[in-house]
């Protein structure tokens, strides 16, 4: 099950860089404490709501009870006795108003004034119906609650008989309409150490209700409470945010996957796979399809890499094989001439001493023209790209030609009427066109065309030739190192890979092409 599920995961993960992958940790890493402090700003705004909503569901109960209690007040004198519950307008929902980065807040209540007149008879008469309702709504709930005439004077509750009318949210509640304002608490004394992080523990909230009876203002409830501490609140709530850690836990532990899968796993399995492949035991992993898409580039170049140093390091035993047989041949020579002559020096003619010293000789100098092409071929093969190298092809071919040609061998050019430049060095292009030259010579022709053209991906020339041709057999071998059909006049047969080396270094191209008559080789060279 898990198998198949991490297959699943590796067929349809995204392709993320690495840059993604260390900035959404560092992002998510970052954002942890800005997130966690608007948590508890929402999670106190939430709780302050919450008391401002429990305040206006008490104040409502008891304004429609003393609304309906009030002495003297005339019944509705048209009763809905079948209510429609479905109608729009039936409900009448209040918001809450309170926000904790908004809203003012006002400095504690202050006491009652001294009021000018006794309270209204009726207003005292209701508050004291009222009275066991108050008294048991308030030992439930813990919010202060006191009765207003229509005056705004105290018939119930801490300062009996003074006057509360200057209040802004008595001011409104009398004049018909309900409201919630914060105030300091001015009984607030920090008992935690973290009482700090929360803005409303010294605050209160106070709720100013109208009380309406026969149509018209005639009362007002002041009711306020102090919200729910924060950490009474979280700690209420513990089993919600016991949920929110587990889940930053699991997005911890998915970054921390993703970071393993996407990057230091990749990492190790390629450290360990350059082991083994210096060792040369080991092979290049797979590129993990969950890595970063740097890691996946880093997999595919060390493949090549890889591919390029077994390349390299087949060439380099073919190579030394093929160099330890062209120097043995002259090497046994010369050791078995000198063999001879130590030995039987003395009972040889002269003609005899001389034709021995003579192969000696010959050998000696095809020793040393190898030795040349052999570091000829060492530079061909270390050239690295001249920056910026542009040439025009018409100069170096015909400089070539003309170091060339003669009575009887010709070389005729096809090359296009506007000049064309070509990503390569001069020296390169002639030196590579001598190469093809003279093997066209020493082939047997004695007519060579050069023809340019450009292509789209660079420019193609072609040397053709009137010569016998490359046999069918000689055709696959014709770029390897010391392959020579002219051996016996001293070939070394590494002129073709010496051209095609340095082509290389400028990306270029040096190959045989198919022809039914001579031989026709075809160079590719870059643009500029």
């Amino acid at each position: 099950m898990i198998r198949r599920v991490k297959e699943i995961a590796k067929r349809y993960w995204p392709a993320l860089r690495l840059r993604t992958i260390v900035f959404s940790v560092l992002l998510f890493a970052a954002a942890m404490p800005g997130v966690s402090a608007i948590f508890l700003r929402v999670y106190e705004n939430t709780l302050v709501r919450q008391t401002e909503a429990e305040l206006v569901a008490q104040g409502a109960a008891l304004a429609a009870m003393a609304s309906v209690n009030w002495p003297g007040a005339t019944p509705d004198p048209t009763p809905i006795p079948n209510p429609n519950l479905r109608s729009p307008g039936y409900y009448r929902p209040e918001n809450t108003t309170i926000d904790l980065s908004r809203s003012p807040v006002l400095p504690e209540r202050p006491a009652a004034t001294k009021a000018r007149q006794p309270p209204d008879p009726a207003a005292t008469a209701a508050a004291a119906r009222l009275a066991p309702v108050i008294a048991q709504t308030s030992r439930t709930t813990l919010a202060s609650i006191l009765v207003l005439d229509a005056r705004g004077r105290v018939v119930r509750g801490p300062g009996l008989g003074g006057d509360l009318s200057a209040l802004p949210e008595v001011r409104t509640a009398l004049s018909g309409e309900p409201r919630t304002v914060l105030r300091r608490n001015g009984d607030y004394h920090p008992e935690y150490s973290f009482e700090w992080l929360s803005r409303a523990s010294a605050l209160r909230l106070h709720h100013a209700r109208p009380i309406e009876a026969g149509g018209r203002v005639v009362g007002a409830l002041l009711l306020s409470r102090s919200p729910r501490a924060l950490f009474r609140g979280l700690y209420e709530d513990r089993g919600k945010i016991a949920l929110g850690v587990v889940a930053i836990l699991g997005m911890l532990i998915v970054l921390s996957g993703l970071v393993s899968r996407g990057v230091t796993r990749p990492i190790e399995a390629l450290s360990a796979a350059s082991r083994d492949v210096a060792a040369g035991t080991g092979s290049v992993p797979p590129t993990p399809r969950t890595g970063a898409l740097e890691i996946r580039a880093l997999y595919e170049d060390f493949r090549v890499m890889a591919e390029r140093i077994d390349r390299r390091s087949g060439y380099l035993r073919d190579f030394a094989a093929a160099v330890s047989h062209e120097f043995k041949t002259p090497l046994a020579g010369i050791s078995g001439a000198v063999e001879l002559l130590q030995d039987h020096f003395d009972t040889m003619s002269g003609d005899e001493r001389r034709r021995f010293l003579d192969n000696i000789a010959a050998d000696s100098q095809r020793l040393s023209h190898l030795v040349t092409r052999l570091l000829d071929l060492a530079r061909a093969d270390l050239a690295a790209p001249e920056a910026g190298a542009a040439a025009e092809i018409g100069q170096p071919l015909r400089k070539a030609a003309d170091a060339i040609a003669g009575p009887d061998f010709t070389v005729e050019f096809d090359l296009p009427q506007d000049p064309v430049q070509a990503a390569v060095p001069a020296v390169t292009l002639e030196t590579v066109l001598t190469v093809l030259l003279q093997n066209s010579r020493q082939a047997g022709a004695r007519r060579v065309l050069i023809a340019a053209r450009r292509a789209q991906d660079g420019i193609v020339i072609q040397i053709s030739d009137d010569g016998p041709g490359v046999a069918l057999g000689d055709r696959d071998r014709l770029f390897e190192p010391f392959f020579t059909s002219r051996r016996a006049e001293g070939g070394t047969g590494l002129g073709l890979p010496i051209a095609r080396s340095l082509l290389a270094a400028s990306a270029g191209r040096l190959d045989l092409a198919p022809s039914s008559h001579g031989a026709l080789f075809e160079i590719r060279l870059p643009l500029p």
